[in-house]
This record gives C-alpha cells, structure tokens and sequence, in this order.
C-alpha cells in the first residue's frame, strides 16, 4: 500500500483565514480571557497559530480525547487520555479542534465539560464535515473550512502519526502497489 497526498486548501488560505477567526474571536471576547483548550494532537499547529492571531488576553490549556486508533474511521468510543490540568469554573472557554466529523468525541466533551460550570463554552474548528455528523447537539462556533468527506492531513491532521506537519490541508490517498 502506498500513500500519496494532494493539496486541497494551501497554506496561505489556511493562514489568511486563521486570522479572520483569530480577528472574530477577538471582537466576540472583547474585555474578557479567553480560555484555549486544545485538543491533542491534532489541534496544536491550529490552536497556537490561532492564539496568535487573538488580541485579547489568552491562557490555554490542552486535552487528549480519542476515538481513532492508527486507522481512517472513528471507533465510535470516546476516551480522555489527558485531561485538564486546571478547573473551568468562571472560565470562558473556547475548545479548539482540528476536524469535526461524526461529532460523537465534541459532544461526549462538551457535555463533561459543561458539568465543570465554565463562564461560556465555544467550539472553534479549523475543518468541519458536516456531512458525516451523526449526532445533532454539536454547535460549531467558529469554523475555518467546510471540507467535503475526504480523509484529510496537515495541519496537526495525520494518518498513522504521520503527516502533521505539512502547512497546508491535504487529502490521503491509499492505494494498492
């Protein structure tokens, strides 16, 4: 099996339109600190560079929450592997994501995090694939890209660990040698 990746958002989109998000969220947290949390691992090149691009103050704070193995489909079964490392309470929390797919891991995470009673609770994605939602209750604040069902890399996005670090958003290809 080889593996081939084409573009299909290059770099200068994604970073023309992570400043639009940063300059939105900004004026939507105007007078307030934005609480960061990003989600591991994908969400880390779009999370810092977005940090960057927010004027008001920021802290942020990561978690690990899978329902992938090494392959190319959820498992459906959601798993906190890293959780926070300070309480939200008060806090106005913006979750930042690489991709939302099914919506099943965002809406098992919004309602944990809900319980722990934060100021606000946002969600900004830098893709989102509204056409693979099977779940209705996952409300997307802030949206980089709508992208078509194509399982995508870059960005902090990766098939097997691998991939990440490309600039731009890229389109896996697997195919038989």
């Amino acid at each position: 099996m080889s593996e081939r990746v084409s573009v299909m958002i290059d770099e200068e989109k994604v970073d023309s339109r992570i400043r639009e998000l940063g300059e939105k969220i900004s004026k939507d947290y105007e007078g307030k600190t934005v609480h960061m949390i990003g989600i591991l691992k994908g969400s880390v090149f779009f999370a810092t560079e977005l940090a960057k691009h927010i004027t008001v103050p920021v802290t942020m704070d990561f978690m690990s929450v899978s329902s992938y193995g090494d392959g190319t489909c959820s498992t459906g079964i959601v798993k906190i592997i890293k959780d926070l490392d300070e309480p939200l309470e008060g806090k106005d929390v913006l979750i930042v994501e690489d991709i939302i797919d099914t919506g099943r891991t965002l809406s098992y995470l919004m309602k944990t995090l809900r319980h722990r009673k934060p100021a606000s609770l946002h969600l900004c994605t830098l893709l989102d694939k509204p056409e693979r939602r099977v779940v209705d209750d996952v409300k997307v604040d802030y949206t980089g890209f709508e992208v078509p069902d194509e399982f995508v890399v870059g960005y902090g996005m990766d098939y097997a660990q691998k991939y990440r670090n490309l600039p731009y958003i890229g389109v896996m290809h697997l195919e038989d040698d």
